[in-house]
């Protein structure tokens, strides 16, 4: 399977993965992406950080302080000069978080009673559930039909709530405890409810909420909802973030007239204790009443985040997008720029969701990762592994490739693929050694043991080709050619021809005289050597390619083992490679060189000089 197929395999797994994520979260069915996303959110809000709330809403709370002097919980006598002494300030409206479900004195609950009608007042229900958890589902056609239903509702009392309007306390907490939305309508079997905050923000504004499929409406102020009409709550900071003034200044007329006039004032417990504490992303132990209170500046100012189908359909296209990229770029290039484009992709979009977030747009960070995150890290294991057996393979044929090159024309092969794909004209020494009366041998000896020969004499060629920079162009037979001056031409390439050619002699003889029979055969070698200008290419088409070399140099060279025959030596070298050699060489330290003969070759009208290496057994 090529790299094109796995790519697009790969491309239509991650999208199908990343697409039935987003639809379960565009249902809201997915407890492992709320409880991701809702750590995440608290990353977000802690790096976002606190803001100042609108000063819309402010706490008048029964704290430790009003415990103290006034008992707790407070009777209804002291609760209803609470709140006259709250109402003769003018608020835009009175919320009194606490339960009025059992009755109490009778002069205490007509007190009460009467004050709550002196104003516009909200006081507090709450809704139970069969299940701890309540489950919401998307229905776009039926707004009401995704709202869940209570199995029982805590009424306040009905001579209270014939003076104040009634809304529903509940919140929906994650699995930590932290409030995340507020179920803005509660239904019950025979009867629709709003909650508390949606209460107290339409008796302020004077309007009655209208529902539509993700939204509740204000008058001309419009608060997107989330799946089941609820309202996503962040917060402004720890406890004490929205204006919060003891109850006991109240009741001893210390409430500042500028803390209620034209304000919704909420009025609940603080009280150490008191056990109505949310854990939030600034503060583990936030009062309710502040939940509430927060809520309500929501939906009266608009100020709250915006998590509807609307944005689960962005999460859904975003989730789909990045997976699909992120593959891309682990199938395009797997590189330090590749990886650095990864991260700096993941860093753009991790930019962009914090700063949706902190402009009011609750993208999902959870679903995106949870999309990505699995096909990006089977592909990128799958790619290593197949990275590892191209390696293995590469490997072998840079190993196979060395036993046939010099070291150095291999890599440099690699390196540079086009390397002598045009002819090149360059200086260079060439070496040619060839066995004498092998070949009448080789007819007696069976093709089996002429390979076992012939392998350890071009063993013998190859180490010394390696040990002195040269680059074997050709096995010819029971020969060989080697050149010195590829993949470059260097200015020892005289010297170091000339010293693979001497140990080429010594070594061959030995291997020759090792052998036992070869004696009497008449088993021979010679070599020729020479320097000059050459034409290095590559001869062949396609995937079938030899490195060679031609010119009048290398004619010359071969010619010259016919001179080291003819004057029964081992090795013939040209003047010239001799000159080049220079008096360092070995060529100019050894005492077995003779000439320089004037001599002819083959084939050639002029006459060459030539030098003679006698091995000292000759």
């Amino acid at each position: 399977m090529n790299h094109r197929v796995q790519t697009v395999i790969a491309l239509l797994v991650a999208g199908l993965w990343a697409t039935a994520l987003g639809y379960v979260n565009l249902d809201g069915g997915s407890g492992l992406l709320d409880r991701m996303e809702a750590s995440l959110a608290d990353i977000r809000s802690a790096i976002v950080g606190a803001k100042t709330p609108p000063p819309v809403v402010s706490i008048v709370a029964i704290d430790d302080r009003t415990a103290a002097a006034h008992g707790y919980p407070l009777d209804r006598a002291t609760l209803a000069r609470l709140v006259g002494a709250i109402t003769v300030l003018k608020p835009k409206a009175l919320a009194l978080d606490i339960l009025l479900v059992d009755p109490g004195p009778e002069q205490g609950d007509t007190a009460l009673a009467a004050a709550l009608a002196q104003g516009p007042s909200v006081i507090a229900a709450a809704a139970t559930f069969a299940q701890s958890r309540q489950q919401v589902s998307d229905a776009a056609n039926n707004p009401l039909a995704a709202i869940p239903e209570a199995s029982q509702l805590l009424l306040p009392l009905p001579r209270f709530a014939e003076s104040a309007a009634v809304g529903i306390v509940n919140v929906a907490t994650d699995q930590t405890g932290t409030p995340r939305f507020i179920p803005l309508i509660s239904r019950a079997a025979d009867r629709l409810d709003p909650a508390f905050p949606l209460r107290a923000a339409s008796v302020a504004l004077g309007v009655d909420p209208s529902i539509e499929a993700d939204a509740i409406m204000l008058g001309g102020l419009r608060i997107p909802t989330d799946i089941g009409q609820r309202l996503p709550v962040t917060f402004y900071g720890g406890h004490g973030s929205i204006s919060t003034f003891s109850a006991a200044d109240a009741l001893d007329g210390k409430l500042p007239a500028d803390a209620v006039a034209g304000r919704i004032v909420v009025i609940g417990s603080t009280v150490t204790g008191g056990g109505d504490v949310f854990p939030t992303p600034f503060d583990p132990v936030m009062p309710g009443v502040e939940v509430m209170s927060t809520a309500i500046t929501h939906l009266v100012t608009g100020d709250g985040m915006v998590r509807d189908r609307g944005t689960r359909l962005i999460d859904a296209g975003i989730a789909i997008g990045l997976t699909l990229v992120l593959v891309c770029l682990i199938a395009w290039r797997r590189s330090a720029a590749g990886y650095v484009i990864i991260v700096l992709t993941l860093i753009v979009w991790a930019m962009l969701n914090l700063s949706a977030f902190a402009h009011g747009y609750w993208l999902s960070a959870a679903l995106p990762i949870a999309a990505a995150m699995p096909p990006v890290l089977i592909l990128g294991a799958a790619e290593l592994w197949l990275d590892r057996g191209r390696a293995r393979h590469f490997a072998e044929q840079s190993a196979l490739l060395q036993r046939i090159e010099a070291p150095g024309l291999g890599e440099w092969l690699a390196r540079d693929p086009n390397f002598l794909a045009k002819p090149v004209r360059q200086n260079a020494a060439v070496i040619f050694i060839d066995l004498s009366g092998f070949t009448g041998l080789s007819e007696t000896l069976g093709p089996v043991k002429v390979s076992e020969v012939l392998s350890g004499f071009f063993e013998i060629i190859d180490e010394e080709a390696r040990a002195h920079g040269g680059a074997i162009t050709s096995f010819m037979g029971d020969g060989a050619m080697i050149l010195f001056g590829l993949p470059e031409p260097a200015d020892d390439d005289a010297a170091r021809a000339a010293a693979c050619a001497v140990s080429l002699c010594e070594r061959t003889r030995a291997w020759l005289a090792a052998h036992a029979g070869f004696a009497q055969k008449k088993i021979g070698f010679k070599v020729g050597a020479h320097c000059g200008p050459i034409v290095a290419s590559r001869l062949g088409t396609g995937d079938r390619q030899q490195i060679t070399a031609a010119g009048d140099t290398i004619n010359v060279g071969s010619r010259l083992m016919e001179v080291a025959a003819r004057h029964g030596v081992e090795l013939a070298l040209s003047a010239e490679i001799v000159r080049a050699a220079g008096p360092d060489s070995v060529l100019a330290q050894s005492d077995r060189m003779e000439g320089p003969l004037e001599t002819t070759l083959r084939g050639r009208a002029s006459h060459i000089d030539a030098w003679l290496w006698r091995s000292r057994t000759l």
